[in-house]
């Protein structure tokens, strides 16, 4: 609606009515990314089947489709090799586009992204790491996250609708696995999270 009353009375608005103009669009998209965000967070698990899914090759995917961030941040990834697992392919790929895009978000100024991205053993989980160089997270802080909507930071400094590590929390959930994150403000965070071995 606010589209079609700009393009109506364009040139006809003093600048005060253009600028609230640019507050009610900026409102509606918002508003438009959270009902999506709370979309595609209620259907997680309705649809998804377990299936053998090559982490390397699923990584690589991810990768190609956020080359053009990874480009304009100048950011390093450097990815360990990856086994093969059983998950929701669809919802442990966004796992990775979520924490990867996090990583090159919440950079420090002045500082490349660098970016590891690895995995291990640990009992019957693979245990995936995912390590930056960024602008840290506050101890108190470390379980908010996870929460849905529950921002850090001010939306002027970083964009975002909160709700991509409550998508993480819940598809590792779905997974039989946790996440959780070690971090120190200034010095970077490294997320972690489990899935059970095949």
């Amino acid at each position: 609606v606010s589209k079609l009353f700009k393009e109506e009375f364009a040139g006809q608005l003093s600048q005060e009515g253009n600028q609230y103009l640019g507050f009610i669009s900026s409102l509606t998209q918002r508003m438009h990314q959270l009902v999506k965000g709370l979309l595609d967070y209620s259907r997680i698990g309705k649809e998804g089947m377990l299936q053998v899914v090559n982490t390397q090759q699923l990584l690589a995917e991810v990768l190609a489709d956020m080359a053009f961030s990874i480009e304009q941040s100048h950011a390093k990834v450097t990815v360990d090799t990856l086994p093969e697992l059983k998950a929701y392919m669809p919802e442990l790929k966004q796992v990775f586009q979520n924490l990867i895009s996090n990583a090159i978000k919440f950079r420090k100024e002045a500082t490349t992204p660098q970016i590891l991205i690895s995995d291990e053993r640990e009992d019957k989980y693979w245990l995936f790491s995912i390590s930056d160089n960024g602008i840290g997270i506050e101890e108190d802080d470390k379980e908010k996250i996870f929460v849905i909507f529950k921002r850090l930071h001010n939306r002027k400094e970083y964009e975002g609708t909160g709700i991509g590590l409550a998508h993480c929390h819940k598809i590792i959930n779905l997974h039989g696995g946790e996440i959780w994150v070690d971090s120190k403000p200034g010095q970077g965070s490294t997320f972690y999270f489990s899935i059970p071995q095949l």
